[in-house]
């Protein structure tokens, strides 16, 4: 009996991995089929960013935070190309799905709704680390190369990019259209990337602005991210980094709990 229910469990373990590799290899062959799409756009994006605001307006600026311009922007250029596109990459392919009705063929297998959500969200994790990647190389183009403290900036960039993966899916399932599925990214999402510090340290803003700034979650993630690269942070670090926590273990909860539901996906 003993031998008969660790077999069983061995098999369901394999059954769990090879569907959960599945559904990773399907979001990554995804994106990678059409990187003319997902990954050359913010490659593009990223080097103007660094021509017009690191090398034409930075020159004028001087020194942040005891740093170039330059240098103290890459940071944040590197992070908001991450969260655009972990968030991009699973609202588009899960909206599809379900938009298509073939997301409903996966929810009636015997696959596990958090095996379902670990799939899209590691989908999403890869294209934003490929994006991050490819980031850090065109910063090498045009400022030195820095790691105050590589463990903090691994941890930072893999959990900011679970929250806005998981950020797409929740989207995703909400919406009713496509044109749902670019509201968020519009209004909320881009005003937020922005608004965070990723071309200015918060200290150079009125009180009131400083104020208001730290209710901005992606405010901590960028800072954090500066904190494990340049070693300069507006906030503190651990502050900075049990948000990052709570924030993905709340919307993996809540996430998941809209799967169980069905909220969105069953007419």
């Amino acid at each position: 009996m003993t031998n008969y229910a660790t077999g069983a469990r061995a098999m369901q373990s394999t059954y769990l991995w090879t569907a959960f590799i599945t559904l990773v290899t399907k979001e990554v062959r995804r994106f990678l089929r059409i990187w003319v799409q997902t990954l050359v756009p913010p490659v593009i994006t990223i080097a103007l960013y660094f021509i017009i605001f690191g090398n034409l307006i930075g020159s004028r600026i001087g020194q942040m935070g005891g740093y170039s311009y330059m240098e103290f922007i890459v940071p944040g250029l590197i992070m908001m190309s991450v969260i655009n596109n972990a968030y991009a990459n699973v609202v588009s392919s899960f909206f599809s799905q379900k938009f298509q009705k073939s997301i409903e063929e996966l929810l009636v297998s015997p696959v596990p709704n958090q095996i379902i959500l670990l799939g899209f969200v590691t989908g999403g994790v890869a294209r934003g680390l490929c994006v991050g990647v490819i980031a850090s190389l065109i910063s090498l183009l045009f400022s030195g190369v820095h790691m105050h403290n590589i463990l903090i900036t691994v941890l930072v960039i893999l959990l900011a990019s679970v929250v806005f993966s998981l950020g797409g899916f929740i989207n995703a399932i909400f919406a009713r259209n496509f044109d749902d599925i670019s509201i968020v990214p519009t209004f909320i999402l881009q005003p937020l990337i922005y608004l965070g510090g990723v071309f200015y340290s918060v200290e150079s803003l009125p009180a009131f602005a400083q104020t208001i700034s730290h209710f901005n979650p992606i405010f901590y993630m960028i800072n954090a991210f500066r904190y494990g690269i340049l070693g300069v942070s507006d906030v503190d670090i651990v502050l900075a980094m049990s948000l990052l926590i709570l924030l993905t273990v709340v919307m993996f909860a809540v996430a998941l709990r809209l799967l169980y539901t069905g909220k969105g996906l069953r007419s």
